[in-house]
């Protein structure tokens, strides 16, 4: 059993129908339930729930600081590596693009890890492009044990990996993964990942179902909004969530919210999310779930990001390089997507600050790991 047989009861189009028919009345009675389903998302993310935004912000806003209080995690992505077997079309790695390739060294990576750990970072994140002869589980296993000795959280954003190599990893220090099936729509994710490892839907999809069984304390899901219908997308993220957090309870979830961004030859999106939206869309996922963290990236702008730090998100990056060696090996090297918030993470902290939060650098210390 795997989410797989779960997402197989389900039609793309009898879901979309189904989320665009809910009415003004669904979504009163979504606000108002004490225990909600995913038939409650639907009418929360629908288009009737854009009248509710205000009353659903404030349930999101009393439901976050509930469970999480008045803090922000703060995190920071270290790119080891833009190579890539993969032909993605939203993405600035993709092998298709003839851009010089580069995967950092031991010395580089200590470089990165010295400026990283000076803007006060004890939590870092790992991302690669995709390359199983050169960024893979054997380099991952010699990263962590190579920069281990300076953070308290290593989490990683790489490609798809089995079972036993999730363990090895998590033994030696890995605390969380990020695994973004991009759309859970199968011919239009055929269609942007027409060659490599990753155009395999169905490997993607049950990875978290992998990370689970290998004892993974925290993972990440999410797509990629832009490629398809973001409604019907998010219902699947959701109901992929409820499945996880039922089957793998142990396991701590976050969220990511990431939109389609420019890249160098990049692609339009398909379908516009507007900052209304994405608010909508945040507060649904916080009415429907109090324990989930969910996070935001510098993928958005300056002016969104100090507005939503008081509606249900939780965690949020800062000063943000999306390239190997972007933080002192090699500033100009190809970004994978342009960022838009670029401020640094002290002028991030002092805005978490002045908004009455306390910005936090890391989530535990190893001494209480057993």
């Amino acid at each position: 059993m795997s989410f797989k047989d779960k997402f197989e009861e389900y039609d793309w189009e009898e879901v979309k129908a189904s989320i665009y028919s809910k009415t003004g009345h669904d979504v009163q009675k979504a606000l108002l339930a004490q225990k909600r389903t995913l038939e409650d998302f639907k009418a929360l993310i629908s288009p009737a729930a854009a009248q509710f935004l205000e009353p659903m912000a404030q349930l999101s806003r009393k439901l976050t600081q509930k469970r999480f209080g008045k803090t922000m995690h703060m995190y920071i992505p270290l790119y080891l590596s833009n190579e890539c077997t993969n032909i993605c079309t939203y993405c600035g790695f993709s092998l298709d693009n003839k851009v010089r390739r580069k995967t950092l060294s031991k010395d580089e990576i200590l470089r990165e890890v010295e400026v990283i750990k000076s803007l006060g970072y004890d939590h870092v994140l790992l991302v690669t492009g995709e390359a199983n002869q050169t960024v893979h589980a054997a380099y991952f296993k010699e990263v962590i044990q190579l920069i281990k000795p300076y953070f308290s959280q290593i989490s990683m954003e790489v490609q798809p990996l089995e079972t036993t190599e999730y363990e090895e990893l998590i033994a030696l220090g890995l605390y969380s993964v990020l695994i973004y099936q991009e759309t859970y729509h199968k011919e239009d994710y055929k269609k942007h990942h027409p060659k490599g490892k990753k155009s395999n839907f169905n490997y993607r999809l049950e990875t978290p179902d992998r990370l689970g069984q290998a004892g993974i304390h925290k993972m990440g899901l999410g797509v990629l909004i832009g490629l398809e219908d973001w409604r019907t997308d998010s219902f699947f993220t959701a109901a992929h969530l409820q499945y996880l957090e039922r089957t793998y309870w142990q396991t701590r979830y976050s969220l990511s919210f990431p939109r389609l961004r420019p890249f160098s030859g990049g692609l339009e999106p398909k379908v516009e999310m507007t900052d209304r939206e994405l608010v909508q869309l945040i507060c649904a996922y916080r009415i429907i779930n109090e324990e989930l963290e969910i996070s935001l990236s510098t993928r958005e702008s300056e002016h969104f990001r100090d507005h939503c730090i008081q509606l249900g998100v939780t965690s949020i990056s800062a000063g943000s390089k999306t390239n190997p060696g972007g933080y002192a090996v090699e500033p100009e090297s190809l970004e994978q997507f342009e960022i838009s918030d670029e401020r640094s993470p002290a002028q991030i902290a002092a805005m978490i600050r002045e908004r009455g939060y306390e910005p936090v650098w890391k989530d535990w210390d190893q001494v209480f790991v057993q």
